[in-house]
């Protein structure tokens, strides 16, 4: 009876825990879109480098699944907090690079991750249209917007896109939430892919952090839920 008591008593304790690093997450965007919205860099931003932390903190600590994050998680929330932090100031040439083979590595361990113990490769080889449609899908944009890319960046911006691709692909093998936050987090990234190449609209910036923080919420989210123990 004892056991059971501390059990029950453990597993609230863990419930009353969850909530902060996750609402620590939730606040700190409020903040960062709301600031994007009057200047989309600057020192009105200084927050942004700790969003992805705290999703981090959420899957070490406040997650109410009693298990240990996968590690593939862990180093694509760093690698984007590294890209965050480079993108936070400006989008000139080497500060969009540095944010690019920052991301690149948050697309590398995220692709690994999905593909094994989430089953993404596994769902793909059931379903295989689906990495079909997605890497249709990345050569019809790269076509459309690599002749309004500066020359220098056509490659770079064609590696990263095809390490984005592989991302949403496994992710669709994988499925629900998981999923769902890979097509968010790869439309920011076509925003981006837009404004680079000319075409730039009214809170586009707003709408590409968005689309980001959504992105990283459902992929951080959907895979403790779907981790194996």
């Amino acid at each position: 009876m004892e056991i059971t008591e501390a059990g029950t008593a453990r597993r609230f304790g863990q419930g009353r825990r969850s909530g902060g690093p996750l609402a620590a997450f939730v606040a700190l965007s409020a903040v960062d879109l709301y600031a994007t919205v009057k200047a989309p860099r600057g020192p009105a931003r200084a927050g942004k480098p700790l969003l992805m932390p705290a999703l981090a903190a959420h899957a070490l600590y406040g997650s109410p699944q009693a298990r240990r994050p996968d590690g593939a998680l862990l180093a694509g929330l760093a690698c984007a907090t590294a890209g965050d932090t480079a993108l936070l100031w400006d989008r000139h040439d080497r500060a969009l690079l540095t944010g690019m083979a920052a991301f690149l590595g948050t697309q590398v361990s995220y692709t690994a991750g999905m593909a094994g113990r989430l089953g993404g490769a596994r769902g793909l080889q059931a379903r295989p249209r689906r990495a079909v449609a997605a890497f249709a899908g990345w050569a019809a944009v790269n076509a459309a917007l690599a002749p309004a890319l500066e020359r220098r960046l056509r490659l770079p911006v064609a590696g990263y896109s095809l390490a984005l691709t592989a991302m949403g692909a496994a992710a669709l093998g994988v499925g629900g939430k998981v999923a769902a936050g890979a097509v968010a987090f790869v439309a920011s990234d076509a925003l981006i892919g837009l404004q680079q190449a000319g075409h730039a609209f009214p809170s586009q910036e707003t709408l590409i952090m968005a689309g980001y923080l959504l992105g990283q919420y459902l992929l951080t989210t959907g895979w403790l839920e779907r981790q194996p123990t």
